[in-house]
């Protein structure tokens, strides 16, 4: 029997907000694995993680729910593959902003994710230099850049020196309902001064299940939901704000390539 995930869970795992879940609930796209009919309450498999993940990268291509169901439930490989080309050729032939889409969903059905070499570790309490807002989901990317850049610049007019990669504080409204809170901040020595949004905070303690994720934050849904799978099979799972922490990121490098984020899922500790 596969592993189940609340609604919530599985929304953070895929990055899919619940109103969206519910919507592919209602029209027959992605139904849950359970419904309880008093509650009405959903729950889901990590069996599902890859069909929503697929079904997130159509969308990012502007395919409509009714041509994504023909994918799905296509009676072979040709046909779904007949289908997916033709809408591929349609949307690179004017768009190429889809570039980056198009690779992404070729890899993810062509090649079976490799096992994810999924680790546990204590991230310890320590003062930040830090940057707290609420974001909506659409503008996460471009305020994690700004408000990196802007950490950096401050660390560097203070003359505070960094103790660590920077990380990432990301409330579970970001992910359920497309809009949260969201915290970015450095270890430092010292005491920061508040300089325009940059503030002191301790960061606390937390036991994480961690997994680096490789190049460009567009595939990191990818890593979130490897990491969902292992916490839901282990029942390790505790409510909290996951985590990222940029081991290189665009401080050190402009190639997207290199880049490494480790996210993190927090788990009860275990000793």
């Amino acid at each position: 029997m596969p592993s189940s995930l609340a609604i919530g869970d599985f929304s953070r795992a895929t990055h899919l907000t619940v109103k969206t879940l519910r919507h592919y609930h209602e029209t027959g796209l992605l139904e849950p694995a359970q419904t309880d009919q008093k509650t009405g309450y959903r729950r889901y498999t990590t069996e599902q993680i890859p069909v929503a993940q697929i079904i997130r990268r159509f969308r990012d291509l502007d395919m409509p729910l009714a041509e994504i169901r023909a994918v799905l439930s296509a009676p072979n490989v040709h046909a779904r593959n007949n289908l997916i080309a033709a809408h591929l050729k349609r949307l690179e032939s004017d768009l190429s902003r889809t570039q980056i889409a198009v690779v992404s969903l070729r890899n993810l059905l062509e090649h079976p994710t490799p096992a994810a070499d999924i680790g546990r570790r204590k991230a310890d309490q320590v003062m930040t230099a830090a940057i707290s807002e609420v974001v909506d989901v659409k503008d996460a990317l471009s305020w994690y850049l700004g408000a990196l850049g802007e950490l950096h610049a401050a660390l560097s007019a203070q003359r505070i020196i960094a103790k660590g990669p920077a990380g990432g504080i990301f409330s579970n409204a970001l992910f359920s309902h497309a809009r949260g809170e969201a915290t970015m901040f450095i270890p430092c020595d010292g005491s920061i001064r508040v300089i325009g949004r940059v503030a002191p905070r301790v960061v606390p303690s937390v036991e994480l299940a961690t997994l680096v994720h490789e190049g460009s934050p567009a595939n990191i849904d990818l890593a979130y939901g490897s990491l969902a799978t292992y916490v839901t099979q282990h029942a390790l799972a505790i409510e909290g704000p996951l985590r990222e922490y940029y081991l290189v990121g665009p401080q050190d490098t402009a190639e997207q390539s290199e880049w490494r984020t480790e996210v993190g899922w927090p788990i009860f500790q275990t000793g």
